[in-house]
């Protein structure tokens, strides 16, 4: 057995590496790690005196509409997350374990709120359910979708592709032969259902209920569209900080509001290492036999959800198009001449602000994980388990900690404040954990012998990343950057605190003219932003080679 005997690096090597490692750390903690610390200082600090001290958290106790939202935030999160695991079961059984037909439409029109601003669906079931909505005219009633009911079936809509995507690993991981030793024993298609294939997927269960509970409190788009008078913590934040201008008491809410949401999160992690370790034993994947009594009720529930999807998104597109919804229904391109609320300027300047975020983003991930990698020790455990932690952090906590840490005109940084790049910044970091996940992914995916081959060539640690990690990676970098792109292109939540009247964004405009009533408008600019999203997507499956089933 031979040894290869690398040659020493040289002081620039070493510099380059301590350099991909420290700079996107030192940015994950001034951009994330301090803002996080601005939010629980200020939450310190009295709105009235601005004394120091837990007056706000003493105000607390007598703010009965605070309490009033919690719970509405959480009985509105558990029925959200069990009827969203009763739906996305099913539609990932009948993707995973049946033979049932039209699976790739079914994948498709499931996933179309990805591609949308949450608020889309609740514009869509307005369109549909509201007053005026066409299916109470068409049957003579007046329906009331306004409040609990509304923001029920929009988050369930919204957390549904997610939760179909965790549920569907899940029973990947299922192993055949388990099924075949059960056929021997005599056991039946439910004696094998709930002896074998619950038990199987009982964390990707948990996992997937912990998801969708942290996406249900912290939603904010559906709550200011649909929500009505059911006041929950997402539009408590918006109301303090906008509305009554108590930053203080909007850091508290942010506080109540993050406590859920990291202990859902932690668990859900916690969850999902058990998964892996239960899936990391199975080496054959189930294979689906044609059963029809089986296969066609479950195509029959699945293109039922399917069909309620496209037709609820389908309604916003196409109500962009009606001259006056639902009385006059003769087709005008009207709406799409918006000259509110600055014309189509907001969707160019989320486009560039998003493009400003894929760049910046993958740049940053690719070098952290790369100095991850090589320079394996204290630095790369901070940024590992600082990496892990903006998952858990909802997006109106993290642009609130923006407006604390960076809008001050005392510190350098405060010219920073209402700028393009640090929106793009503020995106970032919201999905940063997601893009940390799948670069590292692509990382451990190098054998280290490349690595090793290109050091006893003479290659440095420049040409190390030349030549060796940008052509291993280069679907990943891909994938991320799309990735990062329709996030920050959607995204509301998260920079409804940062815009400006010289920085207005899309996601933000579909929520004013919403607000302002010209629902037709909002149509046509949430359209638009769900066809250039679609684009991107489809240029994402091109340019990486994955089906979109």
């Amino acid at each position: 057995m031979t040894t290869t005997i690398l040659p020493p690096q040289t002081a620039a090597d070493r510099w380059l590496s301590h350099l991909c490692l420290w700079l996107p750390l030192g940015a994950l903690v001034a951009f994330f790690a301090i803002p996080m610390l601005g939010i629980a200082w200020h939450s310190l600090i009295d709105d009235r005196s601005g004394a120091f001290g837990l007056a706000n958290y003493q105000a607390l106790l007598d703010a009965p509409g605070i309490w009033r939202a919690t719970l509405n935030s959480l009985l509105l999160g558990l029925a959200t997350t069990l009827l969203t695991l009763l739906l996305g079961f099913i539609v990932a059984y009948g993707l995973e374990c049946t033979a049932m037909p039209a699976k790739r439409f079914v994948a498709m029109a499931i996933s179309l709120p990805v591609l949308a601003p949450s608020l889309v669906l609740g514009l869509g079931l307005i369109f549909l359910l509201g007053r005026n909505g066409i299916i109470g005219n068409a049957l003579g009633i007046r329906l009331d979708i306004y409040g609990f009911s509304g923001l029920l079936l929009a988050n369930v809509l919204y957390a549904l592709p997610q939760a179909i995507l965790i549920i569907r690993v899940a029973l990947r991981g299922c192993d055949a032969r388990q099924y075949e030793a059960a056929e021997v024993l005599g056991a039946d298609r439910w004696r094998q259902f709930f002896d074998i294939t619950l038990p199987g997927v009982r964390y990707g269960l948990l996992s997937t209920a912990f998801v969708v509970f942290t996406i249900t409190i912290t939603d904010f788009g559906n709550a200011v569209v649909i929500g009505g008078d059911f006041s929950v913590l997402a539009t408590e934040i918006y109301s303090q900080v906008s509305g009554q201008m108590k930053f203080g008491m909007g850091a508290v809410v942010g506080i109540l509001l993050l406590l859920p949401a990291a202990a859902a999160i932690w668990i859900e992690r916690a969850a999902t290492r058990r998964q892996r370790l239960i899936g990391a034993a199975a080496s054959q994947a189930p294979v689906a036999q044609a059963l029809p009594a089986r296969d066609i009720p479950f195509w029959f529930a699945c293109m039922t959800l399917a069909l309620c999807i496209v037709a609820i998104v389908g309604t916003v597109a196409i109500a962009s198009l009606i001259r006056l919804w639902p009385y006059r229904l003769d087709l005008t391109l009207r709406h799409y001449d918006i000259d509110l609320a600055g014309g189509y300027a907001p969707l160019w300047t989320s486009i560039w602000i998003s493009l400003l975020a894929a760049i910046i983003g993958t740049l940053l991930l690719f070098l952290l994980t790369f100095g991850i990698r090589r320079l394996p020790g204290r630095g790369a455990g901070l940024a590992t388990l600082l990496s892990a932690l903006p998952v858990g952090v909802p997006g109106l906590v993290l642009g609130l900690s923006y407006v604390f840490t960076f809008n001050s005109g005392e510190m350098p940084w405060g010219a920073l404040y209402g700028s393009a790049i640090l929106v793009a910044l503020c995106n970032y970091y919201h999905y940063h954990t997601q893009g940390f996940t799948t670069m590292m992914m692509g990382v451990r995916g190098i054998p280290g012998a490349l690595e090793d081959a290109a050091t006893v060539l003479g290659g440095g640690t420049g040409r190390i990343l030349r030549d060796v990690y940008l052509p291993a990676m280069r679907v990943t970098l891909i994938g991320v950057a799309i990735f990062l792109f329709m996030r920050s292109m959607v995204t509301l939540s998260a920079v409804i605190f940062l815009v400006t009247p010289s920085l207005p964004l899309a996601a933000v405009t579909v929520m004013r003219l919403d607000e302002a009533g010209f629902t037709s408008q909002a149509a046509a600019f949430s359209t638009c932003i769900m066809g250039i999203v679609g684009i991107m997507t489809l240029l994402l499956h091109l340019l990486t080679g994955k089906r979109l089933s």
